[in-house]
């Protein structure tokens, strides 16, 4: 197959100051917590989409001094020459396919209370840090902004030397001193670098001017730039200052990355932004500024959003991070016109919630993600069958969807029983929350890639017993029949069961209302779970006219959503839908019609509360009676593996990654751990 002509040009080379990328596809920078601390991870992540055929691939935040750190977080590191040689192997792996790669060099001022250096960090004024750090940042002298400028071309010209083609100069997601000295709120300062726009944007102007003289002859120069912080009059407009201040610094870049800021507006999640190119108003008007180039972002799948966007001037290049997280191979799928078989990013934060956890980067659609240097996986190839043998999938969730899917692509014969009379598992319930349809995607890509495949045999409607499995006599057999909600209460805040809810038919879960039971007017939600299921069902509940109260032992609705930037999105829909939010209350007793839920803190302060229904959201048991029936005729089997849910509840990212897992490693003959001691370990002297 080959490319649609209609798409032919997405694949125009794009020239960027003195370099020319190969087309329009354009990784932007994006974390993924490898960084300094795991350079051949590092260059391994990047590397594959070079292969995948991204013409532009750039690294992450790199701190260019030692008084600016993002510890706990491994991100690229740039101090002095010792850092060079790591940075080359990224530079290395992205030429090798001929693409160009691009350093983000950062200076991240009171975003960062500095927790490897303890050094004040340096703010345009005295202000408070970022996050509940008990620091003040203090205000830069005239000698910091010299030491600054030149901070930053000390760093341009080892990331010359180190290969790169584009050096960024950062202003954006309100992780950068010189954005924080476009902010009024930040900058309050009363000499040439504060009061007018035109002195707030001083410092960026002499900063690029410095890097272009000192590499901008082999080096393009990219500026990243947020126009609009979705603030209102309380931050920077696209309409008013975003747009002063591409007018004054138009012509200075050899490139104009533009988005929204903060992380969590450029990096919304599908709940709150579903439709592609939803920044396109953002910053659609720079184009009409500048003569360089404009590169974007819109968490663009689609071939089709991605020309609209290129002829109708908006952009120049089309930057993606987490499509090219969830499909390293997105640029060269299109080019091949398969269409198809590209695995769409379900905007779902996972990544982002990694790096919020300083943990290595992840992936719900691409279980490889971040895997690459340790495991050796690679997202468009896998090890051919070791035999002919004929395998047994039960269970059509993510973690058996993905498991056969892998088996198959290795060669096997592969059986997919599943209960139910569709598949998907918990994903086809679970996209049918209020904005949680893209997470079909995970169920579609690999329901369709199967149906591909002449060595796999889907039956539908098949709910096996033990026997009926030892009847088929398939000697290899991974059982992934899923977890169900609890009743008894029991999960994080509870370790034994609660008074009341056993046999009381007016406590639901989320089973009950996935299959169908309709509650009465006045609900209770107890969410114990603390990811998105909570407030999505209290979205959900609401908007059908029933009366929600919202309690939760956490702090905060839906709290583990704070890494995936959406936890103040949740609280606020909620707020505006009329649901009642009660916070750090734990759920002491039920009786018929009522519940007794009390302070975390002082359980003596209590409250009742009256409801036609309890639903109640704290943890999960696994749905593994099977596989302990088969586990007692283990001798019979010569593969017998629970995966996903059924071996350990969890996220739907974990369960694609342990059936991707158990498929890598089924009849390997190697110790499924030894990658696991795959590190890298520092020299010493």
């Amino acid at each position: 197959m080959s490319r649609d002509p209609k798409y032919d040009i997405l694949f125009e080379p794009v020239e960027i100051g003195p370099v020319t990328a190969p087309n329009r596809f354009y990784q932007v920078p994006h974390c993924n917590t490898l960084g300094h601390g795991r350079p051949r991870a590092e260059a391994a992540n990047r590397g594959v989409k070079a292969e995948g055929g991204w013409g532009v691939i750039c690294n992450q935040e790199t701190e260019i001094h030692p008084t600016f750190d993002a510890s706990p977080h491994f991100e690229g590191r740039i101090w002095d020459d010792r850092d060079v040689p790591q940075h080359r192997l990224m530079t290395d792996a992205v030429h090798e396919y001929g693409a160009l790669a691009g350093i983000e060099l950062c200076y991240g001022g009171l975003h960062a209370p500095n927790l490897y250096s303890r050094i004040a960090p340096l703010a345009p004024s005295h202000v408070v840090v970022h996050g509940d750090y008990p620091l003040q940042a203090r205000a830069m002298t005239k000698r910091d902004i010299a030491d600054l400028r030149r901070w930053h071309v000390d760093a341009a010209k080892r990331a010359r030397v180190a290969g790169y083609d584009i050096v960024y100069v950062y202003a954006g997601h309100d992780m950068s001193v010189i954005q924080h000295f476009f902010k009024r709120q930040y900058n309050r300062r009363g000499d040439e670098y504060g009061g007018s726009l035109e002195n707030r944007v001083r410092l960026a102007r002499e900063i690029l001017l410095d890097v272009k003289d000192a590499v901008g002859h082999d080096c393009a120069i990219a500026f990243r730039f947020a126009t609009d912080e979705l603030r209102g009059p309380d931050g920077l407009q696209a309409a008013e200052e975003g747009r002063e201040i591409v007018a004054l610094l138009a012509e200075i870049p050899d490139l104009w990355d533009v988005n929204v800021s903060g992380w969590d507006n450029d990096s919304a999640t599908a709940r709150f932004e579903p439709v592609e190119g939803y920044q396109e108003p953002f910053t659609a008007f720079v184009k009409s500024l500048t003569s360089k180039p404009v590169v974007g972002v819109g968490r663009f799948t689609s071939a089709d959003a991605m020309v609209s966007q290129i002829k109708r001037g908006v952009l120049d290049l089309i930057g993606a991070a987490r499509p090219s997280i969830a499909d390293p191979f997105l640029p060269r799928k299109i080019d091949e016109g398969r269409l198809e078989d590209i695995r769409e990013c379900i905007g779902c934060n996972i990544c982002v919630a990694q790096d919020m956890m300083a943990a290595p980067i992840r992936c719900t659609q691409n279980p490889t993600q971040g895997e690459e240097w340790k495991q050796g996986w690679h997202p468009e190839r896998i090890e051919s069958a070791a035999s002919d043998a004929a395998v047994l999938v039960v269970g059509g969730g993510p973690a058996g969807l993905e498991c056969a899917l892998q088996l198959a692509n290795r060669g096997y014969r592969v059986n997919l029983a599943e209960a139910g009379d569709a598949l998907g598992g918990r994903i086809a319930f679970e996209s049918e929350l209020p904005g949680m349809s893209s997470y079909a995607r995970v169920r579609d890509y690999r329901e369709y890639q199967l149906g591909q495949k002449a060595n796999v045999e889907i039956y539908l409607g098949n709910r096996l017993e033990a026997r009926d499995v030892l009847e088929l006599e398939i000697p290899h057999v991974f059982v992934a029949t899923g977890a169900h909600w609890r009743r008894d209460g029991i999960g994080r805040q509870h370790a034994f069961a609660i008074d009341g809810l056993e046999g009381n038919d007016r406590v639901l879960t989320p089973d009950d209302l996935f299959a169908g039971a309709v509650p009465g007017q006045r609900i209770l939600i107890y969410d114990d779970d603390h990811y998105y299921l909570g407030g999505a069902f209290a979205e959900r509940l609401r908007g059908e006219g029933r009366e929600v109260v919202l309690v939760t032992p956490a702090p905060l609705v839906s709290s583990w959503t704070v890494n995936t930037l959406e936890q103040e999105k949740i609280h606020a829909r909620l707020l505006d839908l009329g649901v009642e939010i009660v916070t750090a209350h734990e759920l002491l007793g039920v009786e018929t019609g009522a519940a007794t839920i009390a302070d975390v803190f002082a359980s003596s302060h209590r409250r009742r509360c009256e409801f036609d229904h309890l639903v109640l959201i704290t943890s999960r048991a696994p749905k593994d009676e099977l596989f302990t029936a088969l586990d007692a005729e283990a001798g019979r089997f010569a593969t017998l593996r629970s995966i996903g849910d059924c071996h350990a509840p969890g996220t739907i990212a974990a369960a694609v990654y342990d059936g991707h897992a158990a498929a890598r490693h089924f009849e390997s003959g190697e110790d499924v751990y030894a990658p696991l001691y795959n590190r890298e370990i520092p020299a010493l002297d």
